[in-house]
């Protein structure tokens, strides 16, 4: 959008430079990307967002600069130099129409594309060249002079945003206008001499015979004003912008009036702008108004906001903005600000904002005009939230966990073949049918995540990945004695061999049980779940327990199953979690413990035990009995070979202890870690090596 310093002083006192005025402009929202010096005037353009149609005019942006500078607006104002004490902008034409024997008739097909369509006729005009201050006032914004009454057209279109369109009344051949959509296979012929071809999406204006114009868009070339030009039909309307958009678009045209369009114009202004454009058009170009009429159309409807101080404050984070200062910069936008109570405001919004539905966006109004440089630099006061409560968020940790782990998330469909039931390995309840299913792979609603994911996992494959690890979080579908049930399930696979590089060299860890088994501990570590275990359940089949509850399972696939998923020579293994009963045992509340001030000392047990017995209730029986100094302890070695004997295993179990008052000495330890040999010897028959 372009305007230049003295258009714009027609209509706002102004008593800064244009350098100063660019700079306050930009700080409140308006950017000025361009201004250039053109003899004793500056050029001003501006970027406008889509959401601020009122800035597409020299009004709007008056409006603008008498809020950010407290100037006076004169909406009163004159012609430019050189035609003082000519009104311009004035309450209507200066007399009543003279009466016209012909009968205007305008026909909209659908409101909705075309709430209301003004028309004018005016007689015995005079087409020619344009008054000098005319033709200066668009040049100097780079818009082409063509002759007075389409210059006068523009002008009005800058200065108010109001698109205007002026048809030759005689070419027209017609006394009813109709608004309706184009045929398909109807052609027009625009102004700018290209021939279109129009379909039903197209919004046209037409006489009963044929279509004269692309509504918002452009004229056609038939009833173009020229020199020859007599009697005028000026057309003032209000188009769908959806429907303008659409009709530049399939064309690939597009004009001044079609970007107006497309943002919407102001409702309330368009009879005024007729009205001026008219007006002028009866002093420039000698023409007589004869005719003025209009289709019906509701009043503009009036929206108002309620606005209180106290929410102002909080939002902006400023300690107190007096009433009379909020009511002040709101009118100075143009708003009716009306107090109702103490520091309270029913705020009536202009017809020219529709970008205003709310008390936020008036807030936003008062701090583009306060100037954000004003508002203080201050942090705001931030409670943290460690505990979140919904399951969503849960699903949210869950994920950031996996990827930190290096695992990749997949998206699989719901819908399998029947022969995939097989595949599953954590049944609820019976398989949901589809009534009608597209195909044999859309059968059944899938129960779980397996299958899914072991197709995933041939994929891959096929594309020569080795080093497979990847998750889903999805629903899993059942029907438990005739209801249907839908539970959230975690699914993790893993296959394939992952690199790790040491100095000494290459070192590939083929991905199994043990690296499953950590990847839930860390899950169950990020959730506060506490007591969890894992109990084989039988060949290639681990259970995963919370608090003795069945939360998920551990499997290693057949080799006949991954044969018939053309996985061959590979070992895969896949977890299935219950997010659900999982999520009910979470607890994300965190207490601090100070670091330890003092060390602590690490000894190790070597055992051989009976091969059925779980290491992890050998484990949590240690934690039990030797409660106190003893922080932690895990197995550091698990081994099989000459000398151990067939149905036996060999564990290193490390102890760790600490004290925090003091540094423990040796005399403390060594009767502690006697007791917890002896402890596996009474109770597991273990043999300390």
């Amino acid at each position: 959008m372009k305007f230049t310093y003295n258009w714009l002083k027609e209509f706002v006192n102004i008593k800064i430079s244009a350098q100063e005025l660019a700079d306050k402009l930009t700080m409140a929202g308006l950017e000025v990307v361009g201004l250039d010096q053109a003899g004793e005037d500056f050029v001003f353009e501006v970027e406008i967002t889509s959401n601020r149609p009122d800035w597409l005019s020299v009004v709007g942006i008056a409006r603008e600069v008498a809020a950010v500078t407290g100037g006076k607006l004169k909406l009163g104002a004159r012609l430019p130099a050189g035609q003082a004490g000519r009104s311009v902008i004035g309450a209507g034409e200066n007399r009543k129409p003279k009466t016209d024997n012909r009968i205007m008739t305008i026909k909209i097909e659908d409101k909705k594309d075309c709430p209301l369509y003004t028309a004018r006729i005016i007689r015995d005009v005079q087409v020619g060249p344009s008054a000098g201050w005319l033709k200066h006032c668009l040049e100097s914004i780079g818009c082409r002079s063509i002759n007075n009454v389409v210059d006068i057209i523009n002008y009005i279109m800058f200065t108010w945003g109001q698109p205007l369109h002026a048809f030759d009344l005689d070419k027209l051949n017609s006394d009813t206008i109709v608004v309706r959509r184009a045929s398909s296979g109807e052609k027009l012929t625009l102004i700018d001499g290209a021939e279109k071809l129009l379909d039903k999406d197209i919004l046209v204006i037409a006489t009963p015979d044929k279509p004269v114009a692309v509504a918002g868009v452009m004229g056609g070339k038939d009833t173009e004003v020229g020199l020859g030009t007599r009697s005028l039909l000026l057309e003032a309307a209000v188009f769908n912008p959806a429907v303008v958009r659409a009709s530049r678009r399939k064309l690939a045209i597009g004009s001044d009036s079609s970007y107006r369009f497309e943002r919407g114009v102001d409702l309330g202004e368009v009879e005024h702008a007729a009205s001026q454009s008219a007006k002028l058009i009866t002093e420039l170009a000698k023409g007589k108004l004869v005719l003025s009429k209009s289709s019906p159309v509701s009043k503009v409807k009036v929206k108002s906001v309620t606005l209180e101080g106290a929410c102002v404050e909080k939002i902006l984070g400023i300690d107190k903005i007096p009433a009379e200062k909020i009511k002040k910069i709101l009118s100075s936008l143009g708003f009716t600000a009306k107090m109702q109570a103490k520091n309270k405001f029913k705020v009536t919004i202009p017809s020219y904002r529709p970008d205003v539905n709310q008390k936020e966006d008036l807030i936003e109004e008062l701090a583009r005009i306060f100037g954000y440089e004003n508002i203080p630099n201050t942090l705001p006061a931030v409670i943290p939230q460690t505990n979140p409560v919904s399951p969503r968020d849960l699903v949210c940790r869950v994920k950031d966990m996996l990827v930190g782990l290096g695992l990749n998330e997949v998206i699989t469909h719901s819908l399998i073949s029947r022969d995939g039931l097989s595949a599953q390995i954590l049944r609820q309840g019976e398989p949901i049918e589809v009534l009608n299913p597209l195909s044999k792979e859309q059968e059944i609603l899938r129960p779980g995540l397996a299958l899914s994911l072991l197709k995933c996992v041939a994929h891959n494959l096929n594309q020569r990945q080795n080093h497979i690890s990847i998750f889903e979080i999805a629903k899993g579908f059942c029907s438990v004695s005739g209801q249907f049930k839908e539970e959230l399930r975690l699914g993790i696979c893993l296959c394939g061999t992952k690199p790790h590089f040491f100095p000494q060299g290459l070192v590939k860890d083929e991905l199994g049980f043990l690296h499953l088994k950590g990847i839930l501990e860390a899950i169950f570590q990020c959730l506060g779940i506490k007591e969890y275990n894992f109990r084989a359940k039988g060949v290639g089949q681990i259970e995963v327990l919370v608090k003795k509850e069945q939360a998920g399972i551990m499997v290693s696939p057949s080799a006949e199953l991954l044969d018939g998923l053309d996985i061959k020579n590979r070992n895969v293994v896949v977890a299935e979690i219950l997010l659900e009963r999982i999520f009910a045992f979470a607890d994300l509340t965190k207490k601090f413990n100070p670091l330890p001030q003092y060390p602590g000392i690490s000894r190790d047990i070597s055992v051989v035990l009976k091969e059925e017995i779980s290491s992890e209730e050998v484990l949590r029986y240690i934690k039990e009995k030797a409660a106190g100094l003893l922080r932690q302890v895990g197995i550091a070695d698990y081994y099989k070979g000459r000398q151990i004997p067939p149905g036996f295993k060999g564990l290193t179990i490390s102890c760790f202890y600490r004290a925090q008052e003091r540094t423990l000495t040796e005399a403390e330890i060594n009767p502690l870690h006697a007791r917890i040999a002896g402890i596996l010897q009474e109770k597991f028959g273990a043999q300390v090596r």
